[in-house]
């Protein structure tokens, strides 16, 4: 399904959105990030895909891959710990801790007795507690029914207390925020809600480093037009689609790229919103292969950013999504194979799925001049999942990957 958001404008980026988020924070949060060391140094891959770009009808495709970003193999590395050098700085402001000492660990004994909490699908989870062992505070991750051992096994190798509920995401963070509450903890989560703002914020600023990579990767100087036509970003809460079209906006302007965000049918709480025009729950039972989608209630914060900005709105299925996975890890017509995470994979499911409806793709404007990039936000975080999706380990398409890059 698809929606053309009637409310979306090409104007200047509006002050009021500018001072909850700015391309100066953004750059802050890298710089920070940069002595974090659980990032692999570098920036990550802009991959470019010829070969899939043709046989989809459009001129370039681009992937921001995220995989790479750190052992713990997605995007979430960049918000979590950035949500959690702020909420420290805020906590002890007359400290005036330095930032850099504070991701190498050197205040951990001023750390030690405090607790963040958060609800997760896996990756946000993993990426808070390897930030709360870095940073020498405590940890407890609230899972639900549908997140599997084996990301429950990486989190808790991360030194986070794992608490398992019996319902979906949604009711995992409702536990959190109860848990938090009974217990003095606090919630670092990706999604806000009435009275919790702030973290969520700095989860998203944390996610505007894509951006920035991109166009420093394509090398865009200041005034130079965007690279891209569209850009596709993974829905969930829309804590990535806000960080990233903010950053974009910001930078370009009336001259932004078009916005198309992808979630799972059954997880359709953005689609919902669009159509709504306020953030809105999901339709569906929010049980998707996309575990990083999976989520029922759009964030109130994001949607303050999505709604004037994301022009599509579309849903995929299930199987969009590893056939997606399956085209990437190929590695067909020349192109370098990438491992796509069940979530990483979203953004070309949902081109491939426009493409092959002309009348859609029409209404999304793309055509054969269009200029794509999408972001994979994980790779195959759950290695088990992803071999029984695609039929090949992550370990021998990564093989490939470096066979063909040594060509």
């Amino acid at each position: 399904m698809l929606t053309i958001n009637s409310r979306a404008h090409l104007c200047d980026y509006p002050a009021e959105l500018r001072q909850l988020m700015s391309i100066a924070e953004a750059g802050r949060s890298l710089a920070w990030l940069s002595h974090w060391d659980q990032l692999n140094a570098g920036l990550t891959p802009l991959r470019e895909l010829p070969g899939l770009a043709a046989s989809l009808g459009i001129a370039q495709l681009s992937v921001k891959d995220e995989s790479a970003r750190s052992p713990l193999g997605s995007f979430k590395a960049l918000g979590a710990p950035i949500a959690l050098v702020r909420l420290v700085l805020r906590m002890f402001p007359e400290r005036e801790l330095d930032p850099f000492e504070l991701i190498a660990g050197r205040h951990a004994a001023l750390l030690r007795d405090f607790t963040v909490i958060s609800a997760t699908d896996g990756n946000h989870g993993r990426a808070l507690a390897a930030a709360a062992r870095s940073f020498g505070c405590r940890c407890v991750i609230v899972l639900h029914a549908n997140v599997s051992q084996e990301r429950e096994d990486a989190i808790a190798a991360c030194g986070a207390r794992i608490v398992r509920i019996v319902g979906n995401y949604d009711e995992s963070v409702e536990e959190a925020a109860r848990l938090a509450a009974a217990n003095g903890w606090t919630v670092v989560s990706d999604t806000s809600y009435e009275g919790y703002q702030d973290i969520p914020r700095d989860v998203m600023q944390g996610y505007g480093a894509i951006a920035a990579e991109v166009l420093a990767q394509r090398d865009v100087a200041p005034g130079q037009p965007c690279p891209y036509t569209h850009v596709f970003l993974q829905g969930g809460v829309g804590g990535l689609a806000a960080g990233v079209a903010s950053y974009l906006w910001e930078r370009f302007g009336a001259g932004r790229p078009k916005f198309v965000v992808v979630e799972p049918a059954q997880a359709d709480c953005l689609y919902q919103s669009a159509l709504q025009g306020r953030p809105a729950r999901a339709t569906g039972s929010v049980d998707s292969v996309m575990a990083g989608l999976a989520c029922g209630e759009t964030s109130p914060l994001a949607w303050r950013f999505l709604e004037p900005s994301v022009d599509v709105f579309m849903t995929i299925a299930d199987d969009d999504a590893v056939t997606a996975m399956h085209r990437l890890a190929s590695g067909n017509d020349g192109d370098v194979p990438v491992v796509a995470g069940e979530s990483g994979a979203a953004g070309v499911a949902g081109l491939a799925v426009l493409r092959a409806q002309p009348a859609l793709s029409a209404a999304a404007g793309l055509d054969a001049g269009s200029r794509v990039l999408v972001i994979n936000t994980e790779g195959a975080t759950a290695p088990v999942v992803y071999q029984q999706l695609v039929g090949e380990s992550a370990d021998s398409v990564l093989a490939r990957q470096a066979a063909w890059t040594a060509r």
